[in-house]
């Protein structure tokens, strides 16, 4: 079993309470997240006093992560004369592992962009609710031989539903606020107008209930775009929820970061980590919670043994199987959880590795549950990914009685992976996503079948005899 992690540490003080600041130069909040409201000039304490009673004064707790996206966030909404507090959400335990952890680094980033912005600063530990709500999922995905995406599952449960009651409940917040690259359907106003619920989770939403649905919308930066990681938030998180980065680019943000003194956190590499965890030596990180379990590296084509390794879950499919008795690459392709073996073939563009057939478990929808179109017809084109950069695949969406769908792909893809999320669009619209359960047969497998069926037919041909 897992250990437990230890208590959380003590926060540190907050900075003293938030008095307006000018903007220190010009300034232009572009598109429709800004407000359209133009161009900043160069103004003082009185006009900012103004400009804050003139959005009455609306609280907005932000997400400060101590990396620059969140930074910027912060400073933007503070720009638009919003009262902003920034909380810092601690959700692994440095001290519940061997190794070093990032996490103290970052929240004293944190803290410094918020003494930069004269915000009041908060830490709230979720270092138990990330264990048994992520993490505990996450190992278990792995010993069911899946590959699970902890950042989609940490974004459901604790940042847009731990973080967000936090903030309604304690803080007095009007709404919410992170540094992801996304977009809904509401002004920043409509925002303020959302009533806050706290609805039980059903099947299906009552369609009568919910009316005006937010959409979740790619960011401008389509490259950025961080709507992969959102696609299981609540209805209920994105009515509260301001995207102040979602109109923008990457570039953009980070020389607006420079301009505005925010150095420490743009020097920074990009978070490329687990969620929360960081970037570390995988293998060795799972062998601290995972027992070994030895098996074999076995050829897909010719079922021949190729070398032993110490776990599946150790192992994704698509990477390379790292043989060392072997002189060319090789790669995962399947996996045998009931006897141990990784099935491997020797390319990387291997038949046996595209397919282009899913299953999911139920979709979690974010506007519609289900859109009408799929519930009418039982099918609905749209398109799909199931990692974060990868280009859009259009598809065909089958809708089964459990709320699970098949999707069927217009062209075999590359390492589709269980435990991994279907996301689904529309246009710029991400309409929600399930997890991979199943896989359709490889192209490999399809190859195979279509072979010995022309052999049999080949056989009977050469077997009939001839007439007389």
């Amino acid at each position: 079993m897992p250990k437990k992690p230890p208590l959380a540490r003590q926060q540190p003080p907050s900075p003293a309470p938030l008095t307006p600041i000018p903007p220190p130069g010009p300034w232009r909040r572009k598109g429709r997240a800004a407000g359209r409201k133009g161009r900043w000039g160069r103004a003082g304490p009185i006009v900012a006093v103004a400009m804050l009673k003139a959005v009455g004064g609306r609280h907005v707790a932000c997400a400060v992560s101590g990396g620059v996206d969140s930074a910027v966030a912060a400073l933007l909404l503070r720009r638009r004369g919003y009262q902003v507090t920034g909380v810092f959400m601690k959700n692994w335990d440095p001290l519940d592992e061997q190794g070093a952890c990032s996490v103290d680094r970052d929240c004293e980033d944190a803290y410094r962009v918020c003494q930069k912005l004269d915000i009041p600063f908060h830490q709230v530990s979720y270092v138990k609710e990330y264990w048994n709500e992520v993490f505990s999922d996450f190992l278990k995905e792995y010993e069911l031989g899946r590959t699970p995406n902890p950042d989609i599952v940490c974004n459901k449960h604790i940042k847009f539903n731990y973080f967000l009651h936090y903030a309604m409940d304690n803080l007095g917040a009007d709404a919410i606020a992170t540094g992801h690259y996304a977009r809904t359907s509401l002004e920043d106003e409509e925002v303020f107008k959302q009533k806050y619920t706290k609805r039980p989770q059903g099947l299906f939403r009552n369609r009568f209930e919910v009316r005006n649905t937010v959409k979740l919308l790619q960011g401008a930066d389509l490259f950025k775009d961080q709507t992969f990681f959102l696609s299981q938030v609540s209805q209920d998180a994105l009515r509260k929820t301001i995207f102040p980065l979602g109109d923008l680019t990457k570039s953009f943000v980070k020389k607006i970061a420079s301009e505005h003194g925010l150095h420490h956190v743009l020097k920074k590499k990009e978070s490329m980590g687990v969620c929360f965890i960081g970037e570390r030596n995988f293998k060795k990180f799972l062998l601290e919670y995972l027992e070994p379990r030895p098996g074999n590296f076995v050829s897909i084509e010719d079922k021949k043994v190729l070398g032993t390794h110490k776990g599946w879950f150790l192992y994704t499919i698509g990477q390379r199987a790292g043989l060392t008795n072997v002189k060319d690459a090789w790669f995962v392709v399947d996996k045998d959880v009931s006897t141990g073996d990784i099935f491997v073939a020797p390319s990387t563009n291997h038949p046996a590795l595209y397919r282009d057939l899913l299953r999911t478990n139920r979709v979690h929808w974010i506007a519609e549950e289900p859109p009408a179109e799929l519930v009418r017809d039982k099918m609905m084109e749209c398109h799909f990914r199931f990692q974060h950069q990868m280009a859009l695949v259009p598809c065909v969406l089958t809708l089964n009685q459990d709320g699970s769908v098949w999707v069927t792909l217009v062209k075999p893809t590359r390492a589709l992976t269980p435990g991994q999320f279907a996301v689904f669009y529309k246009g710029d619209e991400c309409l929600g996503s399930g997890k991979i359960l199943r896989l359709g047969p490889s192209v490999f497998t399809l190859q195979q079948g279509k072979n010995r069926e022309e052999a049999a037919k080949k056989e009977d041909i050469d077997t009939v005899e001839p007439a007389t």
